[in-house]
């Protein structure tokens, strides 16, 4: 979702020889892959030489773990990932941590969304499990829409019934998540995250979980300080973990509530925008971007 930024723009972009980087985190949908949802042709060419450097790389998406275990799958030996809005954080098929829901509390926010539903919001719920994603909607149009970040996914009867330990629930709207389900869910906001994390994503989780939590907590425990740390993001459930870097970018294609937050300013998703920057603040020999 393209916005313009003409009245606000962060700081000029830093000279590379400031940077000393060792983690980079990026967002996936709007940030790292274009609008088609595909991840750029030199993206394999950069990790190999990020790896070579000692820097390490870690995608940061609200998508589930399997799908994104999947999209890198060839690189993924000691890759972290920050998946489902940073509820779930694995590294060579080890949690390292997790912030799953009480039960109650699923069962409470599923019955909010047969409520809109029943309202006439085209509307489906996500019970997002450590194990598999599950959904009581079964039409094609739905699916189709759970298949592009859940590969792992299950059509049950009663997705408050699941046994898993559930570490989000995610809501798809039809139409405008931020306009529509969001206020529709502010109940929950007293004690939980409830998230627009896309145009037709809304996220609810523990207050504790987001990706800048799982991010501080991946920094301490590798010993990685906020300014050896460049992160890129796009949308509003960017924004705890943008905070959590010094090398804050926020995609030119980004919400404008991102662009204020973060400190500088990336070139947009489709035009390779996360490797041109990766690329120039730490000297890599690509050309080409």
């Amino acid at each position: 979702m393209p916005y313009s930024h003409a009245a606000h723009l962060p700081a000029p972009e830093p000279s590379a020889a400031a940077a000393d980087i060792r983690l980079i985190v990026t967002d996936m949908d709007g940030t790292l892959l274009d609008d088609d949802k595909q991840v750029p042709e030199r993206l394999w060419e950069v990790l190999a030489l990020l790896r070579e450097r000692g820097v390490l790389f870690s995608p940061a998406s609200g998508r589930q773990y399997a799908t994104l275990a999947r999209e890198f799958a060839e690189v993924a030996d000691g890759m972290v990932f920050i998946a489902e809005n940073g509820t779930y954080v694995v590294r060579d098929g080890r949690e390292l941590s997790s912030d799953p829901l009480d039960p109650a509390v699923v069962t409470r926010v599923v019955a909010a969304v047969r409520r809109l539903a029943a309202g006439g919001v085209d509307v489906g719920a996500v019970v997002c499990g450590k194990r598999s994603a599950y959904v009581e909607r079964a039409d094609e149009a739905f699916l189709a829409e759970v298949r592009k970040y859940y590969v792992r996914h299950e059509v049950v009867e009663d997705v408050a019934a699941v046994e898993d330990d559930v570490i989000k629930v995610a809501l798809f709207d039809f139409g405008s998540a931020e306009e529509t389900t969001a206020p529709a869910l502010a109940p929950f906001a007293d004690t939980h995250q409830v998230v627009v994390s896309g145009e037709h994503w809304v996220d609810i989780m523990n207050r504790t979980a987001n990706k800048g939590a799982a991010l501080r907590r991946l920094q301490r425990e590798l010993g990685i300080t906020p300014a050896q740390t460049l992160v890129f993001g796009d949308y509003l459930n960017d924004l705890e973990m943008l905070d959590a870097a010094d090398w804050s970018f926020a995609m030119a294609n980004a919400h404008p509530e991102v662009v204020r937050r973060a400190r500088h300013l990336a070139p947009a998703n489709n035009d390779n925008g996360v490797l041109r920057t990766v690329v120039r603040l730490l000297d890599l020999p690509v050309g080409g971007l």
